[in-house]
């Protein structure tokens, strides 16, 4: 008997694979967002393994068929980035909803797990407050390495610096146990002031 769970996940990886983009993982090629959303998973699991089924299904579907939102379909600033992210939340969610309806979970357990990847209530909400612990905790872990490549470091210091504040303590502890490079620790070190 296959649970609402199994059932959810494996459409969301369904959805996942089919991203044009590809990245290597270990010399092996992945679908872009499959390889986000495992990573996304398994962070979680290390993390917070009681973690409730909403938020690992919110894990798992943060960024769903993200490809099908262009950010050039948006004004190439400031402006039109936050639209597009705005934007992206709530397609994730409602893409997210439909896997979830048909999955057979109830509109309660649904309207959650809309609330959780729209990131609502950030700082205030302790699920929410998880999530987005575990999407720096990604960021920092797989990440940050080719963003290093790509800005300057002004930029690079601004985005450690934001991607801290957004953190919970607990989140700060994990976060330092990172396996970085040498290069990337003393730009994080430096970005934070430790």
């Amino acid at each position: 008997m296959t649970t609402p769970f199994q059932k959810a996940s494996e459409w969301i990886d369904a959805e996942n694979a089919q991203d044009p983009n590809i990245e290597l993982d270990q010399n092996k090629e992945y679908p872009k967002e499959l390889l986000y959303s495992d990573r996304m998973y398994k962070k979680l699991m290390e993390f917070e393994p009681n973690a409730s089924e909403e938020v690992q299904i919110a894990s798992k579907a943060q960024h769903i068929c993200r490809w099908k939102v262009a950010r050039e379909s948006y004004p190439m600033d400031r402006v039109g980035y936050l639209k597009w992210r705005e934007e992206l939340k709530k397609f994730h969610a409602k893409t997210t909803a439909g896997i979830l309806e048909k999955a057979g979970y109830d509109q309660t357990f649904i309207d959650r797990v809309s609330f959780l990847i729209e990131k609502k209530l950030l700082k205030k909400d302790a699920e929410t407050q998880l999530l987005e612990d575990v999407i720096c905790l990604v960021f920092l872990d797989y990440y940050l390495e080719p963003f290093v490549h790509k800005h300057d470091e002004e930029k690079l210091k601004n985005i450690i610096k934001k991607t801290w504040d957004k953190m919970s303590d607990k989140g700060h502890q994990e976060a330092l146990k990172i396996n970085y490079s040498e290069e990337n620790l003393n730009l994080i070190k430096a970005s934070l002031g430790l």
